[in-house]
Order: structure tokens, then sequence, then C-alpha cells
């Protein structure tokens, strides 16, 4: 006797079709019946070969969950039968009987592609074209340069303009692809640090759409890319070119359009997560607001940046420039607005992977300096100025050092760093401006560095040299005394730990500022054999207190003899020996050990949980 399957109902439902009729030989896999239920059709497959004995219901007859709906005698296997997947079958369903050719292209998922292509810039050959006869790149080609290869997820790209009142919706799919503003998330630096840790929210406005302006819809794409940042905790990069407020937008019922989130929740993530800014090209208004409210601003060289452009400005009267005219490149690097300036947009995504990277956590390969360079970097004459970025050099990483606001507040430099493979920030005096003497500008510099270390939890490291705050009545018309102060400030409010090498001068108040507003307020304070201190500078703190002894001296070498015995006398009073042995520091160390001393503080030293609040100052 032949074997028999009973072909049995998974669910309640009503029969809508059936494909096969009594004595009919199907195959494993075949769909033998369509049963209808809660308006859904499901299929009823055959689960082996088989010959249709006998159907018991008609078409329309509805059957209960279980119900034995035909009969199968089994038969003697066939020679498969080549199939093709469902979805790409010109139906949705597979069938018995289709060919090995290929298969063609279902019209929902030609649709889908024929949509997408407007946003692709191999399709936009013309756009393209005239965005590289400016020496620019697209926006997707910095997506691609940014982030690491086949990582990014666009959100949002069949965005068009709001404008359907007035233009057609094939000019717009054509025309405005992804409103203005590519967004996603992608990774970044993925295979040094992994994919959690290297996941970010990049959005990137189009210049080649409408002029990179803020679209409703790209405002829409923006408030949901910042929401997911804040709630994943991801960082942002920003590629920001673009001239703000866009004029055109018919579609939605807006007077001033000064409701939009953005601008709050942009501003929001600060002290949250690492915020990058990048800007080529033209940078005006709305973007130039958000690139503001970023941690770092990354800038080419052929940029200009301003709150402005050339059509406000002389909308308020004040006169017809061009736009290379507001806001270039030198005047924003002096001011301090532009944190690192780069050639090209190519630069600038590498210099967004290196920046982003110190926010990612250690790493385990690195190379070390050699650490006898330093023997040499500070001259044995106490009066030759030297170059105390030689010293940040021979203590990072190889290939870690990066220097931000490197054109503005020259006298203290800021870095970012790895030692041991650990990411730290870097401050240091710089001896080639004002003799390393703190003004308003490298107070403002250090301070604020000092609040981006500690919201993302850098340690700090300080190399001193100074002979404290610059002073002086041009200096004091400055407001020095609440620019210097910041340094103070900023330190008392330190969640990091704070580490400082005094490599030379180590004098009165702009010390103490330099060691987080006190010698023993750093885990440890240490000096070079070259380091020498004070209340002030020795040679002013003699001529002021001994001023009565000098003067009973007549001029001339009896009281040169006199002067220059007093400053050797205190000289060796402040001698780092000596600073060692009355305790006011901790150690006397050779330059070479620098290194060794920070790894070791660094893998001990505790990290205190982020305050509510945290932020980094926008200047």
């Amino acid at each position: 006797m032949s074997r028999m399957t009973e072909l049995r109902s998974p669910l309640q439902a009503r029969i809508v079709e059936w494909n096969v009729v009594a004595g009919a030989v199907v195959h494993a896999g075949d769909v033998l019946l369509i049963l209808e239920a809660m308006k859904m059709e499901h299929e009823v497959r055959a689960a082996s070969n088989g010959r249709v004995r006998e159907l018991f219901f008609a078409v329309d007859e509805t059957v209960d969950e279980g119900a034995v709906l035909a009969v199968l005698d089994a038969v003697p296997d066939s020679p498969p039968v080549i199939r093709t997947a469902a979805l790409d079958s010109p139906t949705g369903t597979p069938s018995s009987s289709v060919s090995a050719a290929a298969p063609s292209i279902r019209d929902d998922l030609r649709l889908m592609r024929e949509r997408h292509a407007p946003t692709q810039d191999v399709n936009r050959a013309a756009a393209v074209a005239k965005r590289h006869a400016l020496g620019l790149r697209t926006a997707r080609e910095n997506i691609a340069a940014l982030c690491d290869e086949g990582s990014f997820l666009e959100y949002g790209a069949l965005a068009v303009a709001a404008q359907h009142s007035r233009r057609s919706a094939e000019d717009l799919a054509l025309n405005t692809p992804a409103d203005g503003m590519v967004t996603g998330i992608g990774t970044i630096n993925g295979a040094q640090v992994g994919d959690p840790a290297s996941r970010c929210v990049v959005m990137a406005y189009d210049a080649t759409v409408l002029a990179g302006t803020q679209g409703m819809r790209n405002h829409q794409k923006t408030d949901r890319m910042l929401g997911i940042a804040l709630a994943q905790k991801l960082p942002v990069v920003l590629f920001a070119e673009g001239g703000g407020g866009r004029p055109g937008d018919t579609d939605m019922p807006v007077v001033a359009g000064l409701h939009v989130r953005t601008f709050a929740s942009f501003a929001r993530l600060n002290g949250r997560v690492a915020v990058v800014g990048i800007a080529a090209g033209r940078c005006f208004a709305g973007n130039a607001a958000l690139l503001g409210c970023c941690d770092v601003i990354i800038a080419t060289r052929g940029s200009n940046i301003g709150m402005g452009g050339p059509a406000m400005v002389e909308g308020g009267g004040l006169g017809v420039f061009k736009p290379e005219e507001i806001g270039p490149s030198d005047v924003q690097h002096g001011n301090g607005v532009i944190d690192v300036l780069v050639d090209d947009e190519l630069e600038a995504a590498a210099a967004a992977r290196h920046y982003l990277s110190f926010f990612q956590g250690p790493v385990s390969h690195f190379s070390a300096p050699d650490p006898q360079a330093l023997r040499d970097v500070v001259p044995e004459n106490r009066l030759r100025v030297y170059d105390t970025r030689a010293v940040l050099s021979g203590i990072a990483d190889a290939g870690s050092l990066m220097a931000l606001r490197a054109g503005f507040g020259r006298g203290i430099h800021t870095a970012l760093a790895r030692i041991g493979g650990r990411p730290v920030g870097l401050l240091a005096n710089n001896p080639l401006h004002l003799g390393g003497a703190i003004d308003a500008d490298a107070a403002d510099k250090a301070a604020r560095f000092m609040q981006l270390c500690n919201v993302h939890g850098l340690p700090l490291v300080s190399f001193v040299d100074t002979p404290g705050f610059m002073v002086g009545p041009d200096v004091e018309a400055q407001a020095q005394v609440r620019h210097v102060s910041r340094m103070f400030i900023a330190a008392a409010h330190l969640r990091v730990p704070f580490f400082s090498i005094v490599l030379r001068k180590g004098y009165g108040l702009g010390a103490m500022a330099m060691t987080a507003g006190g010698f023993h307020e750093p885990v440890f304070n240490v000096a070079w054999p070259t380091g020498e201190f004070g209340a002030m500078g020795l040679e002013g703190a003699v001529k002021l207190g001994y001023r009565k002894e000098l003067h009973a001296e007549a001029e001339g070498p009896a009281r040169q003899a006199l002067y220059d015995g007093l400053v050797a006398r205190q000289y060796a009073s402040g001698s780092a020996l000596n600073m060692a042995a009355t305790l006011e520091i901790d150690a006397v160390i050779a330059p070479a050990d620098t290194r060794g001393w920070l790894i070791a503080g660094l893998a001990g030293a505790k990290l205190v949980a982020r305050p509510d609040g945290a932020m980094v100052d926008s200047w």
C-alpha cells in the first residue's frame, strides 16, 4: 500500500484558492492552496512529493484549525525543480515552474531604487563636477572619508525640500535630494577600538542642494539624529558648510521659524558627548551657529565662517562684501574660532578621525619616543628661550599628538595625545611668547581646554615654565583679572587626575594656575633639575625686597655686586632641589624619567563621576 499524508489547516480561515486538483502530482514546497484570515493570505505548501488523492473543501468554505484539507499519496522522488526567491519574482510568490534565468525586479523594489537614485553622487554628475571645479568634495565623499568603509547607514535619504506647492514631485526628488542634508550613523576608527565604541552620528549639509541651507525637513532630520545621539551617547560630527536658514520652503505654515528645536537640541549635547564641527567653503548664519556649539572646530584654509553672510550684512546696512571677505580662515584661526586648521576636506576628515580617537578609550599598540631626547630641550642658559612643543613631542606616544587652537592664545600650548596608549590632555607654557607669561587669551584657552578634558574624562598633564600672569596697564585694560581667574575656577571643578611637571620657571600665581590652583593640588607635582621657583620673578623680588640695601650702596660695581649676590642667593633658595627638600614639590626627576612617572601616575589615578550640568564653554 502507498504511504498517505494528510494536509491540515494551520489556522481557522477561508479557502480563497486551490492550485491543484485530485490526481495532480506535487513536489515538496509547492503552494497547494491559499487561506485568508484577518484579511491576510496564508500559503499552504506540500511537505513532500506526492499525488493528490482527494480534496475535502471548496473555495469560499471556512475551515477550522487542524481540519484535513486534502490527502496525498507518496510517490517516488522526482528530479528537483529549480526555484528562485520570492522577493524578486514578478508576483512575490515562488513557483515550481520558474526557470533558472535571472529573476525580474519586483515593482516595489524597482521604485525604491529609482527613488534613491538622485541621492547618489554617481547619478548627479553635473552637481558633482561643479563641486569638484571649486576644489571641494561632496557631502557623501566627505562622509565616506570620515567613516569606516561600508559602515554608514543613512537616515532620511528620501526627504525633499518642503516646496511641493511651487515645484513638482519629480523636480524636488531630482534637485533637492535628502533636503540638502545627509544624516546617519557610521563607525569611526572601528578597527582600533571596536564597533560599539566607534559608532558616531554624522550630519553633512550638502552645498550642491540649495546651497546647503537649512530647510524645514532637514531641521527635522537633524532633530531626529540629535535625539538618537543624546539617548545613545554617540559622538556627533557635523559638516557645517551652508548659508543658514532657507526662506523658500512653503509647505508648512511658518512665519519666522524661530520655534525649531535644532539649536537647543544641538547645544544640549555639550558636556555629554564629543561634538566635532567641520567647515569648508562658506559657513554662515544658522550653519555657523551650530558650528560654534561644537567642542572643536576643524576648518580648511579656504573656509569662511560668519554669523552673517553677505546678504545679511548688506541687509543690515553694514556695507557690501564678498563672501571671501567675511570670516576668512586666517582671521578665525588667529582669534580662536578655529581649533584645527587644515589644507582641505580630506585632511579635515582625517583630523576628525584623529580627534575622536581620544574619546574612544585607550589603545594597546603604541610607540614610545626616545626619552633621552628630552635631556637638552631646556637650555643650560636659564635666560635662553626654547620651544616647549619639543617636550610634548618627547612625552607623547609617537604620532598621537594633536594641537588644538594653535593660532590663538600663543602663551599656552594645548594638545591631545596618548601616553602609554592612554588619551590625555596636555598644557604647556610657551617661553617663545612673552617669556611664558600668561595673558588673557592664553588663560581663556587653558581654562576651556581644562573643561573639555574634564567633561570627557581625559587626565590632564601640565608642563610649567612661566614667570606668572602678564601685568601692566595695557594688560589690565583687557580684563586680565577676570580672564586669568578662569583657570582657577576651571581647575577647582576638575574630576580628572591632574599632573604637573615644572620644566624651568615656576613663579607666582601663574605657576599656581598651571598646577590646578596650587602646588599640592595635582596628583603629583615634580620638577626637572632646571626648575626654579619663587613667589615672583627673583630679579624683581630682589629689587623690591632689598631696595633699601641696594640704595645704600653707591651706584656702580659695588651695587651691582650686591645685587648679583642677592639674586644668586634667591636662585639657590628657589632651586628645584631646595623646593623638594622643603616638600613644596614632590620630587625632582630626570627629564628621561618623565614618561615613566606619568604612565605610573595615570595607571593609579582615579576618575570621579561626571557631575550633572558639566559643560564646555563655547569660547
